[in-house]
Parts: C-alpha cells; structure tokens; sequence
C-alpha cells in the first residue's frame, strides 16, 4: 500500500489511536480491572453483575493475549511496507470487526436483566458500530491493495 495514499492513512491513523485506547482501556484492565473501572474504561459489578465483570475482563485478557499484539505487528509491517504484515493486519481488522458486535449483542442481551445497569449504553451504540466499519473498511483496504511482495 503506498504510504502516500489516502487508504494508507485511513489505516493507520486510525489504527494507531486504536492501539493507544487499547492499552489504557484494555491492557491496563487485564492486570487491575478495578484500575479500568476508576478511569471509567471498564464497567463495576454493581453495574453489570459479578459475570458482566467477568465477561469484560476476559475481553481484556484476550486483548491483551491475541488482538494488541497482532494489531501492533501488522501496523508496524504495514508502516514499513513489509509483505508479511497483511496476515497480523487483517486478523486484527477481522476481530476489530468481530469484538464490537459481540460486544452489542451482549448489552442487547443483557437489557433488563437482573443487575445489569450500565451508565451510558448510548454510546456502545455510538461508537461501537464506527470501530466496526472502520474495520471493515482498513481490512477492505489492505486486501485489494498492490502487495510489494
């Protein structure tokens, strides 16, 4: 992908700021989830029940394990043009897909159910759906482009 395109751009910035939110609102939980819900990243039990805690610290964990890292892979290999970084990428654009329509099928799910309240589910609907596209749209762009192979 040429550095000086546009698709370029729309790939990486994004990304970049993707993988900055990941850490502070991801990495970070996995280690000390209450450190996550005190910044306001990460929802309290008494919000969405001990499972719901549970069910957002496994993403975290899994973020941390799989998701950060290839994200990290295949952004540094796409910024250095490098063939290899198509298969981090794309896997990592494939879950920037996947995670945010779990993730709404679960407060959809989780509506009015015993314990589960949380404080602004406005912008899960809001802001979900656009990491979503835009992982559509990066992992679109990296699979029909020329490859320097």
């Amino acid at each position: 992908m040429d550095r000086q395109g546009v698709g370029f751009w729309l790939v990486q910035a994004p990304g970049w700021l993707l993988f900055a939110y990941l850490i502070v609102a991801q990495a970070i939980p996995a280690f000390n989830y209450d450190i996550g819900v005190a910044m306001g990243t990460q929802e309290p039990a008494s919000r969405v029940t001990e499972v719901g805690v549970a069910f957002w610290k496994g993403f975290a964990i899994g973020d941390v394990i799989v998701y950060i890292p290839l994200l990290l892979a295949g952004l540094v290999g796409h910024w250095r043009g490098a063939p290899w970084s198509r298969l981090p990428l794309a896997a990592a654009l494939g879950i920037t897909i996947y995670w945010p329509a779990v993730c709404l099928a679960t407060v959809a799910s989780a509506q009015g159910a015993s314990g589960w309240s949380l404080a602004n589910e406005k912008s899960y609907w809001i802001v979900l759906p656009i990491i979503a596209l835009w992982g559509a749209c990066g992992l679109w762009l990296i699979l029909n482009s020329r490859s320097r192979d």
